[in-house]
């Protein structure tokens, strides 16, 4: 018996085992890169060619900055993303990749020598355009390629892993490369760059080409990532010397290039976990009940980290602040600095930003006016003309001892308004006459503009309604 449960166990390990060797061929064959992918000649050849910028690749570099520098001018994302699709700004970065990739530093040469050249041409002709144009305020678009954020970083990286991916199939004509060049967004920090320059804002210039940089890095780093994982054949010297020679300056561009690019990447990962944190500070604990942050600013440091607040309403108790200082901790924002302004510092405000929310709540109180009038017309009857139509009314209805009239608003159960009605309200004697009610209401109706009247007849002890 028991050599029959042992057997039975076997059964059951094998037939496991089985099932996840078939499982994990299923998997392979689906991720497998192998079966469309390209010579390693005809991708070499491919990107090779995208690395020069001479001729056709030089001027539609050149028409491509206009573009993008136009568009960041004007604020159009629409002419920026155009830019972007026209631009050959991918090729010199994935040769860098490449040549890394497979050991071939003559390619590694050309692709940091055409890269530089696009750099230079690229600032260069933004550069000009901003120096002429005459539109020199920093807009949305270009302030946001100004400081490069952890998305930027994930971006450029699985960004770099679908272009190489692409470059290395058979079939070139997807629509992956374009779809890179969007996403990356290579072109226009170098626009930005050179608006920092044509308008002596170096801020500008320094942060928009660090961002051009981290992009660039981490499409390389992805791109020789996928070079090795098809293993392609390294290039062999027939100089052992050389090739030592020549190993060694690779290591040492590759260093310099990736270890600077990590520590960016740290950096931009902390700074964005503290704004991170500090929006959420602000938002949950800088909460009273007579006073609001109209503005505030995240200054992020390694040591000492700032955020300032304007407060705007009643002066808020220093304990008030002292309890928010004691929950910077409770947000990971342990080496933060408050910092809140008061209407009281008023040397201290920003009088803009003041301004500007003064705007916004005086364009909230005028709509509110305005929809209270326009609810109040509604329910309003001049009285000269209810007079007026109630002594028409008491001509055509014959004798009758009083009349009103005014309009009604008509509510559902649940509160909500549905509709406005003309109620009218006839007193009348018993020995009266009978009224035309069809008569009397289309009259009513056209007398006052309204659609729907609503008549009421009292009668000596009575009641009667009738409504259209």
């Amino acid at each position: 018996m028991a050599s029959v449960d042992s057997h039975s166990d076997e059964q059951n390990t094998l037939t496991k085992r089985s099932g996840s060797r078939v499982f994990l061929q299923y998997l392979g064959k689906k991720f497998n890169l192998d079966e469309d992918k390209a010579t390693q000649e005809e991708v070499v050849c491919n990107i090779s060619r995208g690395v020069e910028f001479q001729g056709t690749n030089l001027w539609v570099l050149i028409f491509a900055t206009f573009v993008a520098s136009i568009g960041l001018n004007v604020n159009s994302a629409a002419v920026i993303i155009g830019a972007m699709l026209i631009s050959p700004l991918m090729g010199p970065i994935m040769g860098i990749g490449l040549s890394i990739g497979i050991n071939d530093f003559e390619l590694l040469k050309r692709s940091l020598r055409n890269f530089g050249f696009m750099v230079l041409v690229s600032i260069v002709t933004s550069t000009l355009y901003f120096l002429i144009s005459p539109l020199d305020q920093a807009q949305s678009e270009l302030l946001a390629r100004t400081t490069p954020t952890t998305y930027d970083v994930l971006i450029a990286f699985f960004g770099g892993l679908a272009g190489i991916v692409a470059q290395s199939r058979k079939d070139r004509t997807s629509t992956v490369i374009p779809g890179v060049a969007i996403a990356t967004a290579l072109m226009p920090p170098l626009c930005t760059a050179g608006f920092g320059l044509g308008t002596g804002q170096l801020n500008y210039f320094f942060g928009a080409f660090y961002l051009f940089f981290i992009n660039t890095v981490f499409i390389a780093l992805a791109t020789y990532c996928i070079v090795r994982f098809l293993k392609y054949d390294k290039k062999e010297f027939v100089d052992k010397v050389r090739e030592m020679r020549v190993k060694r300056y690779m290591v040492l561009t590759v260093l310099i290039t990736l270890i600077p690019s990590f520590f960016i990447a740290y950096r931009i990962v902390q700074r964005t976990w503290f704004e991170t944190n500090a929006d959420r500070f602000v938002t949950n604990v800088l909460r009273f009940d007579k006073a609001k942050v109209i503005d505030y600013k995240r200054v992020y440091h390694p040591d000492s980290s700032l955020i300032d607040v304007v407060l705007l309403g009643d002066v808020i108790s220093q304990d008030a602040i002292e309890n928010a200082q004691a929950q910077l901790s409770a947000y990971n924002l342990d080496k933060t600095r408050l910092v809140v302004r008061q209407s009281r510092d008023t040397e201290q405000v920003d009088f803009s930003t003041m301004q500007l929310s003064y705007s916004e709540l005086l364009h909230e109180k005028n709509k509110q006016i305005k929809d209270l009038q326009q609810r109040l017309s509604q329910r309003k009857v001049d009285s000269v003309a209810a007079k007026d139509i109630c002594r028409e009314l008491g001509a055509i209805v014959g004798p009758v001892s009083r009349i009103a009239l005014s309009k009604s608003i008509e509510y559902s159960p649940a509160g909500a308004p549905q509709d406005t009605t003309m109620l009218c309200v006839i007193v009348r004697d018993k020995t009266s006459g009978k009224i035309d009610r069809d008569k009397v209401v289309k009259w009513l109706q056209v007398r006052t503009q309204t659609e729907k009247s609503e008549i009421v007849y009292r009668i000596k002890h009575g009641l009667r309604k009738d409504m259209s």
